[in-house]
């Protein structure tokens, strides 16, 4: 990993919580919401406007575009920067369905990790 990704990276859940806690956490909201998803949202870099609440619990009929929206609501950022969203590192498209996105993509600990970057639209 380059110098600037290393002092710029950001300190995702993964990194702040062991991996026995993750799984409980995940296994508790499952086992109370079945028909939903657990769903971590997170900055890919720490100098992105960070996100109000990074846990959500999705409903699995829920399509990746509705997320998104969800998601933008949550970030205060400017009209002149535009939002791409990550699972695993590939771009999902807008129209996929939560549950084969979270079936295909989803961590040992169960939840579904998704990144966020921004980009300047207008120069």
């Amino acid at each position: 990993m380059s110098f600037f990704l290393k002092s710029n990276y950001y300190e995702s859940l993964l990194d702040t919580k062991s991996f026995e806690e993750r799984l409980s956490e995940s296994d508790k909201v499952l086992k109370k919401y079945p028909e939903r998803i657990p769903v971590i949202v997170e900055p890919l870099i720490k100098d992105i406007v960070n996100i109000d609440k990074n846990k959500f619990i999705v409903s699995k009929d829920m399509t990746f575009g509705q997320l998104i929206y969800i998601i933008r609501k949550r970030i205060n950022i400017e009209s002149s920067h535009a939002l791409f969203f990550s699972v695993n590192g590939n771009l999902c498209s807008t129209g996929s369905d939560i549950l084969s996105i979270y079936t295909d993509n989803k961590n040992n600990d169960n939840f579904l990790y998704v990144k966020y970057t921004t980009e300047n639209t207008f120069g």
